[in-house]
């Protein structure tokens, strides 16, 4: 019997894409990776995983007890930041369904804190946060700063990872078009490579 190799992988060992350490979005975004061999690494792939990824950005806390439909929310609302994102970096008009998707995340929780009273200390503000509505509040949290970046003036720096067949996005500097230094060696070894194996032309 042939053994299928499974193209979901381990989490590549890969720092972040500039920006990412500003914006959560892009973090998010970039949490699932292509590889080569076209193999995908999907740091949401599991609720447990997603579970990790949250908490590590403090969205989550270790317990939250992540189930298959709150990871698949996540990754849904990621696929249609991806698609803002491609839209901006390319000059492309947005999908009207990933406008949807984010503006529905962003306005899914109390954007104010709301007015709560204790029968001891009297009126104070405060924004409510249970447990079933973490998902819905890291939900909020990844869109709205999606919206952020998107009306921002960093978006002009917003552009795909320029090494195929990563799939991340970063906040270019200056001329730099990868996301990492991985991927500019493999930009600059396929481009050497293309250089020594061109026709020679008279």
């Amino acid at each position: 019997m042939r053994i299928v190799k499974e193209a979901l992988m381990e989490e590549p060992a890969l720092p972040p894409a500039q920006g990412e350490a500003d914006h959560l979005s892009l973090a998010l975004v970039n949490s699932a990776v292509a590889l080569p061999g076209g193999h995908t690494a999907d740091l949401l792939g599991t609720p447990a995983r997603a579970n990790d990824w949250l908490t590590e950005r403090g969205l989550a806390p270790v317990d939250a007890g992540m189930r298959e439909m709150c990871a698949s929310q996540l990754r849904s609302l990621r696929e249609q930041i991806r698609s803002l994102f491609a839209s901006r970096a390319e000059g492309l008009p947005a999908l009207p369904a990933a406008l949807a998707a984010v503006n529905d995340a962003m306005t899914r929780v109390p954007t104010a804190p709301l007015l709560q009273w204790d029968a001891k200390t009297g009126p104070y503000r405060a924004t409510p946060h249970p447990t079933s509505a973490i998902v819905d509040h890291a939900l909020a949290t990844l869109a709205a700063d999606a919206a952020d970046l998107l009306t921002s003036p960093a978006a002009e720096r917003l552009t795909a990872c320029g090494s195929a067949p990563c799939n991340r996005y970063l906040l270019r500097h200056g001329r730099r078009h990868w996301c990492s230094t991985r991927c500019g060696d493999r930009a600059r070894a396929a481009r050497a490579y293309a250089r020594r194996t061109r026709p020679a032309t008279d």
